[in-house]
C-alpha cells in the first residue's frame, strides 16, 4: 500500500465552513413517442441515414439546478394539482397520488414522480412519473405497472399473525441472526407483478450472515397466505480502499473545537461507531482542523476518507446533474465509520438515511474510498428517485447504478492518488490475489457476474445481475475492443461479436441519470432500462443522432434489443413503439407497422425484434402476420419457460410475401393470472 505523511499541527486550523487540508489517507422529439406509448399511436420507421456527427445535448432537455426552495415550490404545486392529475390519468375513484420527487428541464418540462394509494392503502409497485409541459399537463407517463389497480377485494382472509410468522421465517433464513419484527404487518396493495392483490408487508430486522443489518421486507398475500415477494432494504456494496493523499475537507468550528460537519453540503456529518453496530456513535471532533495520519490504526483517517467521499459525491451530483443532495432538498445524509469488527462491507440504509462503512479484514482496510462513498450515496439517490426494487432485474439495475456513478464520481474527483477507472475494489484485495472485486468492461472476470442479459438473470444475486448494465455503460462510454485508460488496459467484447463505438463517459452518465430520474420506476427491468435510456437519449440528443444509435448498439452488445438497421451498418427498419395491452386469457391483440419503399418480396432472413413485457411468457403465443394474412409462428403457447418478459429477435423466411404493406405482430395470452403488454417490435430488412 502507498502511504502519506502526517500533517498534524495547530498551524492548519481553519475558520468554520471553510475548506481545509487533511493528511487523512483514503483507504479503500421523444416526449411524443412516450405519449404515444401511453395513449396508443402509429408505427414509426427508424431513420435509415447514417449517424450524424457527434451531437451536443439539447439545452432545453438539460435539468435545471433547482434550489431546495424552488424544488419545494414545485412539489407544492404538484400536490395541489394531484387530484386533477389523477383524473387526467384516468385513475379510479379509490386511487390517489402522493408526490414523491420532481425535476424540471430548462424548456419548462416538469417530471413529477408519484406513489399511489388505493382506498387509503399504499400501492407497492404503483409508482409512476408524469411528464408535463406548458401545453399539456400530462404529456407522457411512465408506470411501474400497466395493470389497473382493481383488486378483487381489500378484505383479508389471512391474519396479520400468519404474515408475521412467515416474515420471521424468511428473516431467519441464510444464517441470519437475531431476526425480529422491525415493523408489524401493514395492509397494502401489491401491484409490482401480476394482478394487484391485497397483501401484508412486514419488515424483519436483525443481522444478515455477514453482520450487515437486516431490513427484510416480506409481502404476503392477505387472501391466500402465499409469500408474494421479498427484498432487502439494506443496500450493500464493497469497493476499493485507495490512498487519496492530502485532500480538502469542509468542517465546522465550535469554540475551540473542530468537528466533521460539512456546512457547505447540507450539514453532512461523519460519526465514529468505534466497532459498534447501532446508533450514530460519536461525531468526530478535535482541537485542531487536521484529521488522521494516513494509517488505519488512527480512527480519524477513515472518518476523513468518508467525509471526503461524501463531499465529492455531493459536488458531482450538484455540478454535473443539477441535484442538491440525495433528495434534491439540500439536506445532507450522514456517514458512520468503524462499523462492527472485521466487517468487510459498506451499506446504505433508508431508515437512518446514512452510509455505513466497515474496516475490512483485520480492521486494517476501511471501505471508505471515493467510489465506495459514491456507491452508497447513490443507493440513497436511487431509493429517492426510481426506487428500483432491490431484487430481481430491478435489483441488478439498482446495484449497477451505484457502480456506474461510483465510477463516474471517481473520474470526477480527478485525484492523482486514486485515478478514475472502470474497476470496483481494485485496491482492497478482498480476493487475496490483487484482483478487483468487479470489472465493468468484462463483468464475468470476477467469476460470478454476467456479461450479458439472459432470461433467468433476475434469479441471481443483484451484485452479479448488475453485470450487464455495468457492461452496457462501459460500452456506451468507451466502446468495445482493447484500449488503455488512465493506465488500465480494458478489453470489452460484445454478446453478438459486433463492435460498439463509445460516445464518451460525459454523455453516457447524463443519459443514465436522466433515465434513472425521469424514466425508471420501481419495477424497471433490463428491457425497460433500454426503453428508458433511449427515451432519455432522444430528449437530449435526438432520435436520429449518433448517440441514439450508440445506445441501441450498446444494449444489443449485451443481448438486450437489436442493433439499428441490420446490426452491422445497413438495412431498413420499421418499428412500432406504442404499448398494446395484452388481455389476461383474452382475445389476441395486434400491433402494426406499415412497410413502404421496398421493391419485390420480403427477404428470406427478415429480422423480427420483439419486446414484450409480461410476468409469465409461457402463457403467450406470438405470430408475425404478413400483409396477405399469412401467419408465421414466432413463439408457441407453453414455450419459453417461466421467465418474465420476451426480448429477442426472430429470423423469418418471408421470401414468398410482398414486402410493402401492413405487417402485424399478433399476441395472445392463453392462461389466467399473469399480465403484460407489447412494449415495441421492429421489422428489419437487411
Amino acid at each position: 500500500m502507498r502511504s502519506s505523511s502526517s500533517r498534524r499541527g495547530t498551524s492548519h486550523r481553519r475558520t468554520p465552513h471553510t475548506p481545509r487540508r487533511t493528511a487523512a489517507v483514503a483507504l479503500a422529439g421523444v416526449a411524443a413517442l412516450i405519449a404515444a406509448a401511453v395513449q396508443g399511436g402509429t408505427a414509426i420507421a427508424a431513420p435509415e441515414k447514417a449517424p450524424s456527427a457527434a451531437s451536443k445535448a439539447n439545452p432545453g432537455s438539460e435539468s435545471v439546478r433547482l434550489t431546495p426552495a424552488q424544488r419545494a415550490a414545485l412539489i407544492r404545486e404538484a400536490d395541489a394539482a394531484k387530484a386533477e392529475t389523477a383524473k387526467d390519468l384516468g385513475l379510479g375513484a379509490k386511487e390517489k397520488l402522493v408526490v414523491r420527487d420532481v425535476l424540471k428541464d430548462r424548456d419548462g418540462t416538469v417530471h413529477t414522480r408519484y406513489e399511489r394509494t388505493y382506498g387509503g392503502l399504499p400501492v407497492l409497485g404503483g409508482d409512476l412519473v408524469v411528464e408535463s409541459t406548458k401545453a399539456d399537463a400530462t404529456a407522457a407517463v411512465v408506470k411501474a405497472t400497466r395493470a389497473a389497480i382493481k383488486p378483487a377485494t381489500t378484505k383479508t382472509a389471512v391474519s396479520a399473525a400468519k404474515a408475521r410468522q412467515q416474515a420471521l421465517k424468511a428473516g431467519e433464513a441464510d444464517e441470519a441472526k437475531d431476526a425480529g419484527i422491525n415493523r408489524a404487518p401493514r395492509k397494502v396493495i401489491w401491484a409490482a407483478n401480476g394482478k394487484p392483490v391485497v397483501a401484508y408487508e412486514t419488515v424483519v430486522g436483525g443481522f444478515q450472515h455477514d453482520g450487515t443489518p437486516q431490513e427484510l421486507h416480506v409481502v404476503t398475500d392477505a387472501t391466500t397466505g402465499e409469500k408474494l415477494f421479498e427484498w432487502e432494504a439494506i443496500e450493500t456494496g464493497t469497493g476499493n480502499t485507495v490512498y487519496s493523499g492530502t485532500v480538502d475537507l469542509t468542517t465546522t468550528q465550535s469554540g475551540s473545537t473542530y468537528n466533521l460537519t460539512d456546512g457547505a453540503r447540507g450539514n453532512h456529518k461523519t460519526y465514529n461507531l468505534n466497532r459498534g453496530t447501532s446508533g450514530t456513535g460519536t461525531l468526530f471532533s478535535g482541537p485542531d482542523d487536521v484529521w488522521g495520519n494516513g494509517t488505519p490504526s488512527n480512527l480519524e483517517s477513515a472518518g476523513a476518507d468518508a467525509h471526503y467521499g461524501a463531499a465529492l459525491t455531493w459536488d458531482y451530483y450538484k455540478n454535473v446533474h443539477g441535484r442538491s443532495g440525495i433528495k434534491g432538498d439540500g439536506v445532507g445524509a450522514y456517514s458512520r465509520v468503524h462499523y462492527g469488527n472485521n466487517y468487510v462491507n459498506a451499506f446504505w440504509s433508508d431508515s437512518c438515511f446514512c452510509m455505513t462503512y466497515g474496516d475490512g479484514s483485520g480492521n486494517a482496510n476501511p471501505l471508505t474510498s471515493i467510489d465506495v462513498a459514491a456507491h452508497e450515496m447513490t443507493h440513497g439517490l436511487t431509493s429517492n428517485t426510481a426506487g428500483l426494487n432491490y431484487s430481481g432485474e430491478s435489483g441488478g439495475l439498482n446495484e449497477a447504478t451505484s457502480d456506474i456513478f461510483g465510477s463516474t464520481v471517481e473520474f470526477y474527483a480527478n485525484n492523482s492518488s486514486d485515478v478514475g477507472d472502470y474497476l470496483i475494489g481494485e485496491e482492497i484485495n478482498i480476493n487475496g490475489d490483487g484482483t478487483p472485486l468487479r470489472y465493468m468492461d468484462k463483468p464475468s472476470k470476477d467469476g460470478a457476474s454476467k456479461d450479458s442479459w439472459y432470461s433467468g438473470i433476475g434469479s441471481i444475486d443483484v451484485h452479479y445481475s448488475s453485470g450487464p448494465a455495468n457492461h452496457f455503460f462501459y460500452l456506451l462510454s468507451e466502446g468495445s475492443g482493447t484500449k488503455t485508460i488512465n493506465g488500465v488496459t480494458y478489453d470489452s467484447a460484445t454478446s453478438d461479436g459486433l463492435p460498439v463505438t463509445g460516445i464518451g463517459r460525459d454523455k453516457a452518465e447524463k443519459i443514465w441519470f436522466r433515465a434513472l430520474t425521469t424514466k425508471f420506476t420501481s419495477t424497471t427491468n433490463y428491457a425497460g432500462a433500454r426503453t428508458g435510456t433511449l427515451a432519455a437519449t432522444g430528449e437530449l440528443y435526438g432520435t436520429d443522432s449518433a448517440e441514439y444509435k450508440a445506445v441501441q448498439h450498446a444494449w444489443a452488445g449485451i443481448n438486450v434489443g437489436t442493433r439499428p438497421g441490420d446490426g452491422g451498418g445497413g438495412g431498413t427498419s420499421f418499428e412500432n413503439t406504442a404499448d398494446v395491452a395484452i388481455p389476461d386469457r383474452g382475445a389476441a391483440v395486434t400491433s402494426s407497422v406499415t412497410v413502404s419503399g421496398r421493391t419485390g418480396n420480403a427477404p428470406s432472413n427478415l429480422q423480427v425484434a420483439v419486446d414484450i413485457v409480461h410476468t409469465y411468457i409461457g402463457d403467450l403465443k406470438v405470430d408475425l402476420v404478413a400483409p396477405d394474412g399469412t401467419a408465421y409462428t414466432l413463439k408457441g403457447y407453453g414455450t419459453g419457460g417461466s421467465a418474465d418478459n420476451l426480448n429477442t429477435t426472430y429470423t423469418v423466411n418471408a421470401s414468398s410475401e410482398v414486402a410493402n404493406g401492413v405487417w402485424k405482430l399478433r399476441v395472445q395470452d392463453n392462461a389466467a393470472v399473469d399480465t403484460g403488454y407489447i412494449n415495441s417490435w421492429k421489422l428489419t430488412f437487411p
